[in-house]
C-alpha cells in the first residue's frame, strides 16, 4: 500500500475515482427523474427517497470505515470465515432491519401531519424495510468489493472506499426503492 501523501499522489489516486463517481451520480439523477410521476402521486415516497439513500450510504460508510480500520490493523483477511468481516456484515444488516421501519414510520408520520398521506402506514413501512434490507446487502457487497479493490491496487481504503460506497448507494438506493415500489405499491 502506498503511503505517499503528496498532493500529486492523492490527486493521481482520487481524480479517476471521483470522475467515475460523478457520472454515477448523474445516472442516479436520471433514474430519479424517470420516477417523477410516481413520486408526485405518492408524496410519502418522495420523503423516503433522500432518507433511504442517505441511510444506505451511512450504513455502507460505517462498514467501510470499520473494514478499513481492520485492514490497517492487519485483522482483516477477506476470508469467508473471518470473524471481523462476518461480525461487521451481520451488524450492518441488523442495523438496516431496525432502522428502516423507523424511517418508513417517520416518513408516513411527516406526510400525515401535512395531510398528504395516501399510502397506509404498513405499506410505507414494508416498502422502507424491504428497500433497506436489499440496500444493506448491496452496500455490504459494494463495500467488500471496494475495500478489496483498494487493497489489490495498493490504494488506501480510507481514501477510496467511502466515496465509492456512498455514491454507489445513491444510485442503488433510487433503483431499489422504485423497484420495491413497483412490486408492492403500483
Amino acid at each position: 500500500m502506498t503511503t505517499d501523501w503528496t498532493v500529486r499522489a492523492i490527486t493521481r489516486a482520487m481524480l479517476p475515482v471521483l470522475l467515475v463517481l460523478t457520472m454515477v451520480e448523474v445516472g442516479s439523477g436520471l433514474v430519479l427523474g424517470s420516477f417523477e410521476a410516481t413520486l408526485l402521486q405518492y408524496p410519502t415516497l418522495l420523503v423516503l427517497v433522500p432518507v433511504t439513500i442517505g441511510t444506505a450510504g451511512n450504513l455502507g460508510s460505517i462498514l467501510a470505515s470499520r473494514l478499513s480500520t481492520a485492514f490497517h490493523l492487519g485483522t482483516l483477511s477477506f476470508a469467508a470465515d473471518d470473524e471481523t468481516l462476518l461480525g461487521n456484515v451481520v451488524a450492518t444488516v441488523a442495523l438496516a432491519v431496525t432502522l428502516f421501519p423507523v424511517v418508513g414510520a417517520g416518513a408516513w408520520t411527516l406526510q400525515s401531519v401535512t395531510g398528504a398521506t395516501q399510502l397506509a402506514l404498513g405499506t410505507v413501512i414494508l416498502v422502507s424495510l424491504t428497500s433497506g434490507v436489499v440496500l444493506a446487502v448491496l452496500a455490504v457487497v459494494v463495500t467488500l468489493l471496494a475495500t478489496y479493490g483498494a487493497y489489490r491496487f495498493g490504494l488506501d481504503p480510507d481514501d477510496v472506499v467511502i466515496p465509492v460506497v456512498t455514491n454507489t448507494c445513491d444510485v442503488l438506493g433510487v433503483v431499489v426503492l422504485f423497484a420495491v415500489v413497483q412490486l408492492l405499491v403500483v
